[in-house]
């Protein structure tokens, strides 16, 4: 719950995440590799030296594939993550960006706010949100949450509210 209730709650205070500093904001992409680095710490802990020995180019590469995992990820989620900052950001952002809002090169505060109108079911793009769109007029949304509701038995956005709820 932990990971998923800030994007929940965001529906509820959409510029929450303006209130959110670095870490707070991007610290979960980080978590993607915790599971092979725990493996890895448990077999160093618990193997025999000449073990730990004949697996050290296998756990080198693991090592350095979950930095690469953790790393690129982070690259390109902090990009995501900071544009749709931007786009719920009304004041002090720098002209640059306020720029690239206006050209479109990033989502717009204006074309965002399309999404967060309820029930929060259409322009789901928040980087540029040029797919917006395209991707609406073809009704891949909708169709996609109908394949996850079929699956799940869950109906998208139907506990949104819950999430408001402070434990």
């Amino acid at each position: 719950q932990a990971f998923i209730r800030p994007f929940r709650e965001h529906h509820i205070d959409p510029t929450s995440i303006t209130r959110h500093d670095f870490i707070e904001t991007n610290g979960d992409n980080f978590m993607v590799p915790i599971p092979v680095l725990a493996a890895m710490a448990w077999g160093f802990a618990s193997w025999r030296p000449q073990d730990i020995l004949a697996r050290y180019h296998w756990n080198c590469f693991l090592f350095l594939l979950a930095l690469f995992v953790a790393f690129t990820n982070q690259a390109a989620t902090l990009c995501a993550v900071q544009i749709h900052k931007w786009s719920h950001t009304y004041f002090g952002l720098p002209r640059w960006v306020t720029l690239l809002q206006a050209w479109h090169v990033v989502l717009p505060r204006q074309h965002h706010r399309i999404h967060h109108v309820a029930p929060h079911e259409t322009y789901f793009c928040i980087t540029t949100g040029w797919l917006n769109y395209p991707l609406e007029k073809l009704r891949f949304w909708a169709a996609l949450e109908g394949v996850i509701s079929a699956l799940t038995g869950c109906r998208p956005r139907s506990d949104d509210l819950r999430w408001a709820q402070k434990k």
